[in-house]
């Protein structure tokens, strides 16, 4: 029981190290009140994490934590042998390899070294477990050599001796690629005249922690951080680019498209959880934004006769 209880808290510490290396410096790991030397690594990564978010605030900059412009879902299907037979039309774009150098090679040649024994242990289970069925991370290696982790879903299929490999992946946004973790505008150094990104970075903060719930009017939101509604406005701008209303919008519905390929939730629900009260208005939003409906995406293990239309909300 306590081998399980420190392997959560190392995963923990892998999952925060992820989230600080996408710009995330608001991300904390509950303290155990354990004495040992696990719990002095988390103390001491979140006081990390403490000291960057102070100092990128100090100069002038937001931390945009981690912004994603949609998701690509990568998926294998594997033989009884391992070998790729089939993929998803992103898989090459994702690992930088073309479809000759994919098809009919062995799966374990995509992976980085330090997956090779995982990948193993999950191939042993393939073999002996028809129903094999689990979600294990891989880090992947892309052509050009950077490593790529990844948690995958792993199963093997009903019927069949074919094997799914499937695994969702994060694009990140345009606005910040360039520089995912700090963010000024154009780039530039912050002037001696720099906006207030305190202030700018505790109005980002609070709009991702409310997506769900109707965005405050500007001056509502200039009453709640005690300032004026013009350098508040301007603020924002001079950082992200866009209006504070267009960057509510973009990010309540990006986070509806994730939550509609990653659960089973009835889109009704999504809907809600996206900050829309009308299931039409998040339904006609979601089509101009992405250039599909949401019924149209692929959602994980979904039962087709729960399955949520545009024409049933």
């Amino acid at each position: 029981m306590e081998q399980k209880e420190n392997r959560k808290r190392i995963d923990s510490i892998y999952q925060m190290l992820f989230e600080m290396a996408a710009g995330n410096f608001n991300f904390k790991i509950e303290k155990t009140g354990a004495d040992d030397e696990i719990e002095g690594l988390i103390l001491l990564v979140n006081l990390v994490a403490e000291e960057l978010r102070a100092s990128v605030l100090q100069h002038g900059f937001i931390n945009s934590h981690f912004s994603f412009q949609y998701l690509i879902q990568n998926t294998f299907i594997l033989n009884q042998e391992f070998l790729i037979n089939s993929y998803s039309p992103d898989v090459a774009n994702s690992f930088g390899y073309h479809a000759d150098e994919l098809f009919n090679a062995a799966f374990k040649t995509f992976l980085a070294k330090d997956s090779h024994n995982s990948w193993e242990l999950i191939s042993v289970s393939l073999i002996s477990d028809a129903q094999y069925h689990n979600t294990s991370q891989l880090i992947f290696k892309s052509k050009n050599g950077l490593l790529i982790p990844a948690f995958c879903t792993i199963s093997r299929l009903l019927h069949s001796t074919k094997i799914l490999i499937s695994s969702v992946n994060i694009v990140v946004n345009e606005a910040v690629r360039h520089n995912p973790v700090l963010l000024n505008a154009n780039n530039e150094l912050p002037s001696p005249k720099r906006h207030d990104a305190k202030l700018i970075q505790q109005l980002y903060d609070y709009i991702l922690d409310n997506l769900h719930s109707p965005l405050p009017t500007v001056k509502e939101l200039s009453n709640k951080f005690a300032t004026n509604e013009h350098k508040l406005k301007e603020g924002f701008r001079h950082f992200f680019n866009t209006s504070i209303y267009q960057f509510y919008n973009e990010e309540r519905l990006k986070r509806a498209h994730l939550l509609i390929q990653q659960t089973n939730l009835p889109l009704k629900d999504i809907a809600d959880k996206a900050g829309f009260g009308i299931y039409n208005n998040f339904s006609k939003a979601f089509r101009k934004r992405f250039g599909y409906s949401p019924n149209m995406l692929l959602r994980p293990e979904a039962d087709l006769k729960t399955k949520t239309t545009d024409r049933e909300m």
